[in-house]
């Protein structure tokens, strides 16, 4: 059973950073595509950055330039560092994956979920 623990969270001001990190056991990690997604109070879960196994990379619109997804292949950790961070970008951060090939920022092909950490950016 794959287990999906998220860290690294908490309270900045905007223009602020942070990095996430996101560690993966108890099985082979999901080389297929890892991905962070995000929710915001009284919105639906949306895609943030999504990493394949051949190291392609998406993001999201409002994060481009923003944000860097990596992942450290060898210590089975996902990371996403937060920079010029706005208080659009509160939310709780979740790690996700997959072992099948095929990476997009669509919720329901990852099998494996983390229970989020939390982000809070202030004016």
């Amino acid at each position: 059973q794959v287990q999906v623990v998220e860290s690294g969270g908490g309270s900045v001001q905007a223009g602020g950073s942070l990095r996430l990190s996101c560690e993966v056991s108890g099985y082979a990690y999901p080389t297929g595509c890892m991905a962070w997604f995000r929710q915001a109070p009284g919105k639906g879960r949306e895609g943030v950055a999504a990493i394949d196994r051949a190291g392609g990379i998406t993001y999201e619109d409002s994060v481009k330039g923003r944000f860097t997804i990596s992942q450290d292949n060898a210590k089975n950790i996902l990371y996403l560092q937060m920079n010029n961070l706005k208080p659009e970008d509160t939310a709780m951060y979740y790690c996700a994956g997959r072992h099948l090939a095929g990476c997009r920022l669509q919720e329901a092909i990852f099998a494996y979920w983390g229970q989020g950490t939390q982000v809070t950016v202030s004016s």
